[in-house]
């Protein structure tokens, strides 16, 4: 399964490893990864007002440890090259944090659901998994909001078909994920479409990555929907796709990914003021630049803003 994630990744433009035991990375034009465990991550130094108002029950630990889920795809949470350093954005921006508090990161892997788990009991402090905010999910938990929560569509390089709106995909064969938020908002578009008289949208889904990659560049599909960073990282790195259309993953609320604690832990606010801190020192903007994702970039961090509707 890990193997897998890291196969999708370079289905297109293999990763290639160079002479003299460089790092092997993947690149197109636009982006050249570190796919290695030596990850040489962005560190940040201490500021210790901020770390002074991280509980005592963090501080005394010496340690912050971040949950977070590797079942995700390149560039969010995954898997170095050894099949067992866990590596991505999210590892960057947990370490970043865990630098300006003071504390040494304690990456944990676990799966999506026993993530929440974790926060829940203790297990966790914090909880970097490109994370949405929602509001039934502001009941349990705070949120230090880090990056946009973003869905595109992907297609083959070079053609001139954009969705702009959903009448864009009546009559276009299109892949998505079984079960997630993006397969609810096309096949609400679908509907929409029939309803209004369109051709309808012939929705495809596959096992894997690799299999919706494979459709794309055999023409078995002409899109691809799903995670924006995920879609603009193979495009950045295998030079032969590109995204065509980006929304909101919440619709008409912007989606937003965050930084998620216990409810009432009081580690929110020291969270939110490192990454402020971060993103005013530019080592936040860097992060994303590494990974190809800035145009996921947020101003500044909010605690607990608007989160998607309850359904």
């Amino acid at each position: 399964m890990r193997k897998t994630l890291l196969a999708a990744l370079t289905l297109v433009l293999a990763a290639c490893g160079t002479a003299g035991g460089e790092p092997e990375t993947s690149g197109g034009a636009n982006l050249n990864v570190n796919l290695s465990p030596d990850q040489n991550r962005v560190t940040a130094a201490k500021d210790d007002q901020i770390a002074a108002k991280v509980p005592e029950k963090f501080r005394a630990k010496g340690e912050l440890v971040i949950g977070g889920s590797a079942g995700t795809a390149p560039p969010l949470r995954f898997y170095a090259t050894d099949d067992k350093t866990v590596i991505g954005v999210e590892t960057d921006i947990a370490t970043l944090v865990a630098d300006v508090l003071g504390l040494k990161p304690r990456l944990e892997v676990t799966s999506w659901e026993n993530l929440f788990v974790g926060l829940d009991s203790g297990a966790y402090d914090l909880g970097l998994s490109n994370i949405t905010v929602t509001e039934a999910r502001k009941e349990k938990y705070d949120f230090a909001t880090y990056r946009l929560d973003t869905l595109a569509f992907e297609a083959k390089k070079g053609g001139t078909w954009r969705v702009k709106s959903p009448e864009d995909v009546a009559g276009k064969v299109i892949a998505v994920g079984s079960g997630t938020n993006q397969e609810k908002i096309l096949v609400d578009w679908n509907e929409r479409n029939v309803a209004a008289g369109l051709p309808a949208t012939d929705i495809k889904y596959y096992q894997n990555s690799s299999d919706y990659y494979l459709a794309l560049q055999s023409g078995r599909i002409d899109a691809y929907l799903g995670p924006n960073p995920v879609s603009a990282y193979h495009a950045a790195t295998s030079g032969q796709t590109e995204v065509i259309g980006s929304f909101s993953g919440g619709a008409t609320v912007q989606g937003k990914i965050a930084a998620t604690t216990k409810k009432g832990s009081g580690l929110v606010g020291p969270v939110q003021e490192a990454l402020n801190q971060l993103i005013a020192n530019g080592k936040y903007a860097e992060v994303l630049k590494r990974w190809g994702l800035s145009d996921e970039a947020v101003p500044t961090s909010e605690i607990n803003p608007q989160g998607l509707p309850k359904t």
